[in-house]
């Protein structure tokens, strides 16, 4: 039976408010009003939501300035919580949950959420859905919380959330699937018909399952970024090529050719604190997931593999000048957490060397998170002088940059590419030594 509060099929679109103008939040709110949704977003930096209502956004994200251009008479942005109880009816809340110095998720910013809705006082039309990413058992410790601050009448749902950054308005409109957990069938259901005009499977599951199929699915694909790195390591002693390994390896149907490229290791605000948390929830239950705690390792420790790679060819690295070519996680966003551009900055600079950086889209962020790194207007630039280049980040413009061209710039041709993205073959014949992944030494 649905719940009371549910509207009857065939009633206007629900307005959808959404707690958090991140890239989750914003993605989000913009498909949803192009569905047809009233939606207004909240966030509580006031100076974000001056900018988004001056059609201004504090992210990168390809195709959200346009989306949330043409569906702007669908959308308002506050920075007053009170605002999005009077003018919604559903509460996404797509808050940021950090790795804490434990590893476990930082609830913090979910739970100031509950506490203001119940201040506020939300009433039976309202219902909390979950899209930031939290440890199994956090719905049921919100539920707990709710009925205690008198929200026995808000609806609860768990609606995890799988977008990609550079690609997320394309997996929200085309998803391979909707999770969605509830205590109760109604308040699933409510939900459910938000997607209702998506031809994605709607997966309807408890909130705990909903919860750890999130968790599960990000340490899956880290599990195989990690594999394959290893792969590439032991190709590079024997002889072998990473890139063919992965392509025979993915046409078999029950492995699949995603996530085996091999690199420098996966970055970002999830595959990092996620992995790092499902092992820290693992371990507060008494159990020993061995399994993440080598994914994690092989995945530091693959950034550093970059600097025994360029000591190969230079010997000692005080002194050396090294151009880092790309500074986001990857391609199609400015978010630079958990970058590998990160540790291989620190990196060179604890070995005395001077390091200059290059990113076509990440902003002033750049020269805040890198101290002692000079930051370039361009790849010439920050290629001129340089003893080496890492290709850090496989952006379009990097990689079809016309390395030819660029050569003497350089004081000496040494191109580490970290992301197997470049032709050895290109890099031989314009003249270079050139370093993959798991991938032969080629040199002019």
């Amino acid at each position: 039976m649905n719940d009371p509060a549910t509207p009857k099929s065939g009633t206007a679109r629900e307005p959808i408010g959404v707690v958090g103008a991140g890239y989750v939040g914003l993605v989000t709110a913009a498909c949803f009003a192009s569905l047809g949704h009233r939606t207004i977003v909240r966030d509580i930096d006031a100076a974000k939501v001056a900018m988004l209502n001056d059609g201004r956004l504090p992210i990168y994200e390809p195709g959200l300035t346009e989306l949330l251009a043409e569906h702007a008479q669908q959308i308002t942005f506050t920075h007053l919580m009170g605002d999005l109880l009077r003018d919604s009816n559903l509460i996404l809340i797509a808050v940021d949950t950090p790795q804490t110095h434990s590893g476990d998720a930082d609830l913090s910013k979910v739970m100031t959420v509950v506490s203001e809705v119940a201040k506020l006082g939300a009433d039976a039309r309202h219902l909390m859905v979950m899209k930031s990413t939290v440890p199994v058992g956090t719905g049921s410790r919100i539920r707990s919380e709710m009925d205690a601050r008198g929200l026995a009448n808000v609806g609860y749902v768990s609606n995890p959330e799988f977008l990609r950054e550079g690609n997320a308005i394309e997996d929200f409109m085309n998803a391979d699937r909707v999770v969605i957990g509830d205590f109760a069938a109604g308040h699933g259901e409510r939900v459910a018909r938000l997607y209702q005009h998506l031809s994605a499977p709607i997966v309807r599951t408890t909130v705990s399952t909903a919860e750890m199929i999130k968790y599960a699915s990000n340490a899956f694909l880290a599990t195989k970024i990690s594999f394959i790195n290893e792969i590439a390591n032991v190709c590079e002693e024997m002889g072998a090529d990473v890139d063919v390994v992965a392509r025979g390896m993915g046409l078999d149907p029950r492995i699949g050719p995603a996530f085996l490229r091999a690199g420098i290791g996966y970055g970002g605000s999830c595959f990092p604190k996620d992995v790092a948390a499902l092992k820290q929830l693992a371990g507060n239950s008494g159990y020993h997931f061995q399994l993440l705690s080598a994914v994690i390792e092989v995945n530091e420790l693959q950034k550093r593999r970059v600097v025994h790679k360029l000591k190969k060819h230079l010997g000692s690295l005080a002194g050396k000048e090294i151009a880092l070519l790309g500074l986001a996680f990857k391609p199609g966003t400015d978010d630079m957490r958990e970058a590998a551009s990160l540790v291989l900055a620190a990196r060179l600079i604890a070995e005395g060397t001077g390091v200059r950086a290059y990113d076509p889209v990440v902003g002033e962020e750049a020269a805040e998170r890198l101290p002692g790194v000079a930051i370039c207007g361009s790849a010439d630039e920050a290629l001129r002088g340089a003893d080496a280049a890492v290709l850090v980040t496989e952006w379009p413009d990097l990689v079809n940059l016309d390395w030819l061209a660029v050569r003497p710039l350089m004081r000496q041709p040494i191109v580490v590419d970290g992301r197997n993205a470049l032709s050895p073959e290109m890099m031989r014949d314009a003249g270079y030594v050139f370093e993959g992944i798991g991938r032969p030494t080629v040199e002019a």
